[in-house]
């Protein structure tokens, strides 16, 4: 069966920049947007983790999520996100991702509630039944209490909407099972250091929150694993950015260390709102610094010239 949408190479859950004041910055929103789509990415994601969803309305979020459609302008494809604690809230973002013409939903597990596989089943369905358009799953026990188990994929992937899902398990069983039990649901890249594994499994996409500030490097990895099917580029590129994806990572800086790169960049990000707050100088540097190795290192693996065969 032919999938109502193919989700084919990077997509970035955009971060939200902020005023001093906690507000949204709309200038530098439409700066990180028209810079993403400038540099080639495939899709944006609004109202992720990554664009502080957990930390907005849902009316601030179906206005982030309209104002990126606006920019965009067909350009590149937008999802929007529907994760939140209560149903309605998640049928409300559906309702409105549809009606500003959004082309998918990223559609996740309640967090904290740990339904079973049935009630997360359930509760998919009605969300997709209100959005009624393609669905990538996110599946994130670390963040959501529960996997998205075969129980649950089994119900749910009998609607037609179902076409992807975000896997960021961590677990490299689930990537196994995915693709030899579940071909029809496009698997998307959801755990930045096992990208080059998906990728060897047949996954087409990547939802990568640090292509906000290095786009082009992740297009590189994606273009060198999916598109050229070369995994001795693809492995070298995967070592050079290996440095960047342990710093995302430690000490529960993800967010911060994503805007400062997006700051870095030149288009001022702002503060997260709380409870979180940015980095401090030690942690600014170490990234700075990582990033650079990262720029140049990939730079030169794309500038060397292909080794004549035979």
């Amino acid at each position: 069966m032919t999938p109502l949408f193919r989700f084919e190479g990077i997509y970035t859950p955009v971060v939200t920049p902020m005023t001093a004041d906690y507000g949204v910055n709309w200038d530098a929103l439409a700066e990180v947007i028209e810079n993403l789509v400038d540099k080639g990415i495939h899709g944006l994601v609004s109202g992720g983790s990554t664009g502080e969803n957990y930390a907005q309305t849902v009316e601030e979020r179906l206005a982030v999520a309209q104002f990126t459609k606006d920019v965009v302008n067909g350009r590149t494809a937008l999802i929007v996100g529907t994760g939140a604690m209560m149903t309605p809230d998640s049928i409300a973002l559906a309702t409105g991702a549809r009606a500003l013409g959004a082309d998918a939903i990223l559609l996740a597990t309640p967090p904290y509630s740990v339904p079973t596989e049935r009630e997360n089943a359930l509760n998919a369905l009605a969300i997709d039944k209100a959005a009624d358009l393609p669905v990538m799953l996110y599946n994130y026990p670390g963040r959501m209490g529960v996997h998205m188990g075969e129980e649950f994929l089994d119900r749910v992937g009998r609607s037609r909407n179902i076409c992807g899902i975000k896997e960021s398990s961590g677990d490299i069983n689930r990537v196994h099972l995915l693709a030899r039990d579940y071909p029809h649901i496009q698997m998307s890249c959801g755990m930045d250091d096992q990208a080059l594994e998906f990728f060897a499994w047949g996954a087409r996409s990547w939802v990568c929150a640090g292509s906000n500030f290095l786009p082009e490097e992740h297009i590189a990895l994606y273009q060198a694993c999916a598109v050229e099917g070369d995994f001795d580029k693809g492995r070298r590129i995967m070592s050079a950015m290996m440095p960047l994806m342990r710093i995302l990572e430690q000490g529960g800086k993800f967010i911060q260390c994503v805007k400062h790169g997006v700051t870095m960049n030149g288009i001022n990000t702002g503060p997260m709102r709380p409870p979180l707050k940015g980095l401090n100088k030690d942690d600014k540097r170490a990234l700075e610094q990582v990033v650079r190795v990262v720029k140049t290192t990939i730079a030169e693996i794309q500038n060397e010239q292909p080794k004549a065969k035979g």
